[in-house]
């Protein structure tokens, strides 16, 4: 039996699942190109790297499907001299992706198994921008920094305004908001210090990140 070909099935998932998800910025296809999503997947599903699925993680979380993340990255239009916050650092693909186009990443979990596992992948890719802490962070973290870009990697039933209040003018925020069986997926961005403007970029479905607050229901 031939060994498993990475970097054809690579090429096939950028062709074939992220470029006709309207992911043509040729910055994000590069950038998904150069890191190795395969050292990143669990163990058992390492064939499985570049399918077209959510892959599970420990503790009940997800791993996005490869044309999420490029969407995700393409809305952010991520420039060199960005400081990034990244709530759920999972299986620490995406911080690596994020680490590559920016000046510096903070990512935190509540996990530590996460954080530790990630430290090693990055360390060995010789991502060396990235700061990694295990920490409660859906309610605030670093409150007293404002980002560029914050990414949550998991879902919210609802955005508090936190996160939005720690951007600097211009900067954006990726958020999948709802419950399930409707999520979308949202980039909100600060125009001053009273407006935000939101673009709905698609709809999609993650486990939600522990601690989201939910929406408050009416009891009759």
């Amino acid at each position: 039996m031939s060994p498993f070909n990475f970097e054809q099935a690579r090429f096939n998932m950028i062709e074939q699942q992220i470029r006709p998800w309207d992911v043509l910025d040729q910055r994000t296809l590069d950038l998904v190109a150069s890191v190795p999503r395969e050292q990143f997947v669990p163990e058992d599903y390492r064939k499985l790297a570049f399918a077209d699925i959510n892959i599970p993680l420990a503790q009940g979380q997800m791993m996005m499907s490869p044309k999420v993340e490029a969407r995700l990255l393409q809305a952010l239009r991520l420039n060199p001299n960005d400081s990034v916050l990244e709530i759920g650092t999972g299986s620490g693909y995406l911080t690596a992706l994020l680490a590559k186009a920016v000046k510096h990443v903070d990512s935190v979990d509540i996990f530590p198994e996460f954080i530790q596992t990630a430290a090693v992948k990055l360390k060995a890719l010789n991502i060396n921008n990235v700061t990694l802490q295990v920490g409660d962070a859906i309610n605030g973290w670093n409150t007293d920094v404002d980002y560029d870009v914050i990414v949550l990697t998991g879902s919210v039933p609802v955005l508090k305004s936190h996160f939005q209040n720690q951007l600097i003018e211009g900067g954006c925020l990726f958020a999948i908001i709802g419950e399930e069986p409707i999520m979308q997926a949202q980039l909100i961005t600060r125009v001053n210090q009273t407006k935000t403007n939101r673009e709905l970029l698609f709809e999609t479905v993650l486990p939600p990140l522990l601690g989201a607050a939910s929406p408050q229901r009416f009891i009759l």
